[in-house]
């Protein structure tokens, strides 16, 4: 199995979601050869599941079991689960989860998270207070000391694609006001000191996309190129970061452009989103950058339409999972 410090702490999700489903397939991929994992949820709603499951008492325990059953910190639910229909009543229980998860992490027991997806109305409607999962958790680690540039930073990749985003969900319009040179070279930042800290790699190459077509031509289709991302990626150099300057989104994805960097930082969410997904649909990740803690998740949402159908696909979730064990060995050789 592949070697992580400690396993991992994958929270359930929205139960009456695909999580459930998609957590007993990924661990019937991963049983033989990890990372190990350990969810955080109910353990009677995962044995419907048809796969084996063990609780454990506590996270140290789900190496023994991990190659026989799916280990479990048993936290059960107050409520029903009906597939496709969730209850405000579950939802403290699911925030409890991430909690618990987040806390095992920053103990050390666990060497990093994985979120199963969550369903934000019946949070919000019991008192849930944060846009999502990313806020929640940088809630919770916002006064452990990190020794770098504090995200949180969102990154999806899929195959060799690293893109990270300097704007999540804004609308359009709104974008150019939002693309600051302090946020870009924030974000830069976090990704840089990332790709050393995560990835192992010692010396990051950063791409700049554009925010204009073919980079705004010399101000002749736009100025954000002149006026901040040109004079921001210039500044980044002086800190030493290398990083391009901006350009043209159009010419920035394809394989042989790909080859060029390690990581590219996208400004807004369609910039990002639409290649990743289009290189590798069912296997996307979401990766949160800039935190005390390691965490990933499957980038698709509860799929309550299809939820008890046995149709979910896993992939996500088992290169989320795979993801998280990379990026908690490269932090262990620091």
């Amino acid at each position: 199995m592949t070697a992580v410090p400690a396993p991992l702490a994958l929270s359930m999700g929205e139960p009456a979601g695909v999580g459930p489903e998609v957590i007993s397939r990924a661990w019937a991929a991963l049983k033989g050869e990890g990372p190990v994992f350990a969810v955080i949820g109910d353990a009677a709603l995962l044995r419907l599941q048809g796969q084996p499951v063990e609780s454990v008492l506590a996270l140290a325990d789900a190496s023994a079991v991990f190659g026989r059953a799916i280990p479990v910190l048993n936290n059960r639910l107050p409520g029903p689960v009906t597939p496709g229909r969730p209850e405000t009543a579950n939802a403290g229980a699911v925030a409890n989860w991430i909690e618990q998860a987040v806390n095992l992490a920053l103990s050390g027991e666990a060497s990093g998270i994985v979120t199963a997806p969550i369903a934000k109305a019946p949070l919000y409607a019991a008192g849930f207070r944060f846009p999502g999962h990313t806020e929640f958790i940088a809630e919770l680690t916002a006064d452990v000391p990190f020794a770098g540039t504090r995200g949180p930073v969102m990154m999806l990749t899929a195959r060799d694609l690293r893109a990270c985003l300097v704007t999540i969900h804004a609308p359009l319009a709104e974008v150019p006001e939002l693309v600051t040179a302090d946020r870009v070279c924030r974000t830069a930042r976090v990704v840089h000191e990332a790709m050393k800290r995560d990835f192992g790699i010692p010396a990051p190459r950063l791409a700049l996309a554009a925010l204009n077509p073919h980079a705004g031509e010399s101000g002749s289709i736009g100025l954000e190129e002149i006026a901040v991302l040109i004079p921001a990626a210039a500044a980044l150099r002086a800190e030493g970061i290398a990083i391009t300057d901006p350009r043209p989104a159009d010419t920035l994805f394809h394989d042989e452009a790909r080859t060029t960097y390690d990581a590219v930082l996208c400004l807004y969410h369609d910039q990002a989103l639409i290649p990743v997904k289009t290189l590798d649909f069912w296997g996307g990740v979401n990766t949160t950058l800039g935190l005390p803690v390691i965490r990933t998740s499957p980038d698709h949402g509860t799929g309550f339409d299809i939820a008890g159908k046995g149709v979910a696909r896993a992939d996500s979730l088992i290169a989320a999972i795979r993801l998280a064990g990379v990026m908690a060995v490269a932090r262990a050789s620091k």
